[in-house]
């Protein structure tokens, strides 16, 4: 009985995840730039983007709140994480996440992760002074993430994470509230096979709000009288960047023992469909291979309508093409772990994405 309820809750929130990402009219390419809070396509954390995002069914710990919350459900004890990446190399954004990952009860675990995006000085200006020399103004866009995630069974695991977004200047700003919520099944004799369905970024619409949207005009009444008037505006609204991912992971295990396997050497292969609502669908592969669960490197690829085409067709700055690496060391009798973490992301232009950062297991 009890696994038949499972395997029901899992159809049943597939097919939710399915019908939702109907209706956002998913893949529309012609509705590119009409969703804002894009920060939320960003990925901050080492692991998972230097194979493309591929692996939302296989993803593990407090990294599972960007592509599949499900994974958190794994969280042995304590997870502490501070990832940093330098965005689009030459342009001075900077990209820093921060969070931590508790286990709570015998197979719940909860998470808090925060996003921050500095996207450095930018002048200054007006229509009477557009050449700037007015000082300067930083753009900020914070994200705080708190997620849930439970395992159902042995094999079942599903989780949601409710995230405050905070975007703006010093005089407009806008605030939002996304859901994301997901699910990952693991079988086979191993549990070698992994299928994985996330949703992302579903949420009312945002609008900026703010002083910085109001001009001061000088009218001139019947009498001729002159005098400063405060002309408020107001902005659109507008969609968040909701998307789905499906997606499936094998490992394979190189070298076998009298159980049957051996974790000394494994590779896994992976691929993730995300279908979005308002830019192009992406296909993402990529594989990984673990010595030891000590030291793992990855390479991945992502693929979309146009992206070998070159300019006037490709219309994002990432080529595809992604890798990573990282470096885990045990310590203590509690058998905790200290890890490191390096992707790199190909563009043209700018000089790339790279993200560096530190995990420890405790």
């Amino acid at each position: 009985m009890k696994s038949f309820l499972n395997i029901s809750l899992s159809f049943a929130l597939t097919g939710g995840f399915l019908a939702v990402s109907t209706l956002a009219k998913a893949g529309n390419p012609e509705r590119a730039g009409q969703a804002g809070a894009s920060q939320l396509l960003i990925n901050p954390y080492g692991r998972s983007a230097g194979w493309a995002n591929s692996n939302t069914a296989s993803c593990k710990g407090l990294e599972s709140q960007y592509n599949n919350i499900a994974g958190l459900a794994f969280t042995k004890k304590t997870e502490l994480m501070f990832m940093r990446s330098s965005w689009l190399g030459g342009t001075g954004i900077n990209v820093n996440a921060f969070g931590f990952s508790q286990k709570v009860g015998e197979t719940g675990a909860i998470g808090l992760g925060i996003t921050s995006i500095n996207a450095g000085k930018i002048q200054r200006t007006t229509e009477d002074q557009p050449e700037g020399g007015l000082g300067t103004f930083t753009p900020r866009f914070t994200n705080i993430a708190l997620s849930y995630a439970k395992g159902f069974s042995d094999n079942i695991y599903g989780g949601v994470t409710v995230r405050v977004i905070s975007e703006g200047i010093d005089n407009v700003k806008a605030q939002g509230v996304s859901v994301d919520a997901g699910i990952q099944y693991h079988t086979g004799k191993y549990d070698q096979i992994h299928l994985g369905v996330g949703l992302k970024n579903v949420g009312p619409k945002m609008q900026y709000k703010g002083d910085g949207l109001s001009v001061q005009r000088s009218v001139t009444n019947a009498y001729g009288d002159s005098y400063l008037l405060t002309q408020d505006s107001k902005s659109a609204a507008f969609d968040l960047p909701a998307l789905l991912n499906i997606g499936g992971a094998y490992d394979f295990y190189l070298i076998k023992d009298t159980t049957g396997r051996l974790k000394t050497h494994r590779v896994t292969i992976a691929g993730n469909f995300t279908s979005n609502s308002f830019t192009k669908d992406n296909l993402l592969v990529g594989v990984e291979y673990g010595w030891k669960n000590m030291l793992m490197v990855r390479a991945g690829m992502t693929l979309e309508k146009g992206i070998f085409k070159g300019e006037g067709y490709r219309t994002t700055a990432f080529t595809g093409p992604t890798c990573g690496a990282t470096v885990e060391i045990p310590f203590g009798e509690k058998k905790s772990t200290f890890g490191i973490d390096y992707a790199y992301r190909f563009t043209n232009p700018f000089g790339g994405v790279h993200t560096f950062g530190v995990r420890v297991n405790l």
